[in-house]
């Protein structure tokens, strides 16, 4: 049973790339007997019944969009009102340590725990240090990243960096047991296609005529499991049936580390949560990031695994029907290629980053020493 007195506080904005490390840590700090609360926007709700909190916490938040001095003061004025709200809930649940997981929502939380002289760590998902995080760098105790170096940590704040990796739900680490079995000739192939709502209905304009420029034979071994937007559905599987492709189109897989683990290879964004389970899992994957990107965080993730040779990446402004076919055509006619990007893929991959990333909690909590760096 846990220790009322071992709680620690999670914050993370409401977006599944920051949640979902933040709820593998939720799991993996329950199992070790300490109680969790999250803070996140509302954006949050979809997951909270799910997260394995004992509160889920609301505090204001916003973004800072540009430079407008209206907007920017607008701004400060709500982070100033979420820092004095974080600050008195942290005097109400007393935790031994925040730790953030990026996003504007994460700001109040951390900073008012420097107020309180809390410990407290963020976690950097991607290959290059987020803004929210950029300006927390300085007041937390510990940085945690997801790669062993990323841009914009500075001289000045190595000492903080301790490389966990990103952490992975147990779902994923459950379907990552499933070794990689390339494509046998002329036999089935499994294409996952999935890219969140901004990227969903770049795929389902894109994939389907490419996958429609096969041959008819391969058309017929093209099995498609693909996201797409609650509008879209109805006429990416009516271009797919016209195509004469197998596939299952729908707006949202719960089961996603398994479709992932069936795959042969997968299309999709190059948000950090997709490439770590991507990576832990094992699969190649086609990546696209999300263009204007004010980080580049996915153009910056995706070039690290094609770098390894664990995947390719393309970006969204070159890509045509005719490019992306013939993208896939090099990896769908190449067995030896597919297993060779897939073991690569799984050698990058940190299964063990959730303990890696309780461990540096624990110390923050002066229950351990904390880890070295």
């Amino acid at each position: 049973m846990a220790d009322q007195d071992d709680n620690i506080l999670l914050a993370a904005g409401g977006t599944g790339g920051h949640l979902f490390p933040a709820f593998a840590l939720a799991q993996e700090l329950g199992r070790r007997g300490i109680l969790v609360d999250l803070v996140t926007d509302l954006r949050g709700d979809k997951y909270g019944s799910d997260f394995p909190a004992r509160n889920v916490y609301r505090v204001p938040a916003a973004t800072l969009t540009g430079k407008n001095p209206v907007a920017v003061a607008r701004t400060g004025y709500t982070l100033t009102r979420g820092t004095a709200a974080a600050f008195k809930l942290l005097g109400d649940i007393k935790p031994k340590a925040v730790i953030g997981f990026g996003g504007y929502p994460t700001f109040p939380p951390l900073l008012a725990a420097k107020l309180r002289r809390i410990p407290s760590a963020l976690h950097e998902q991607n290959a290059v240090l987020g803004r929210a995080n950029t300006m927390l760098a300085k007041r937390v105790t510990a940085i945690a990243t997801s790669f062993p170096d990323v841009k914009g940590v500075t001289d000045a704040l190595k000492h903080k960096v301790r490389f966990t990796g990103n952490p992975v739900r147990d779902i994923v680490i459950d379907w990552s047991s499933r070794a990689y079995r390339p494509p046998a000739s002329g036999g089935p192939f499994n294409l996952l296609v999935f890219g969140g709502s901004q990227g969903a209905r770049f795929f389902s304009d894109t994939v389907p005529p490419a996958l429609a420029t096969f041959t008819p034979e391969q058309r017929a071994a093209l099995f498609v499991t693909q996201q797409a937007r609650e509008e879209d559905v109805a006429r990416v599987t009516e271009a797919y049936r016209a195509a004469g492709i197998r596939a299952v189109v729908a707006p949202f897989f719960r089961n996603l580390p398994e479709e992932m683990s069936k795959a042969h290879v997968v299309i999709g964004r190059a948000g950090a949560s997709t490439v770590a389970e991507l990576t832990v899992i094992g699969r190649p994957a086609i990546l696209v990031p999300l263009p204007h990107a004010l980080d580049n965080d996915q153009l910056h993730n995706a070039k690290r695994l094609e770098a390894a040779e664990a995947g390719w990446y393309l970006e969204q402004m070159t890509i045509t029907p005719e490019t992306l076919a013939a993208a896939l055509l090099q990896t769908f006619g190449d067995p030896d290629l597919l297993a060779r990007v897939a073991a690569n893929a799984k050698a990058q991959g940190r299964p063990d980053a959730v303990l890696r990333l309780a461990d540096l909690a624990e110390g923050l909590m002066g229950r351990r020493p904390l880890p070295a760096v």
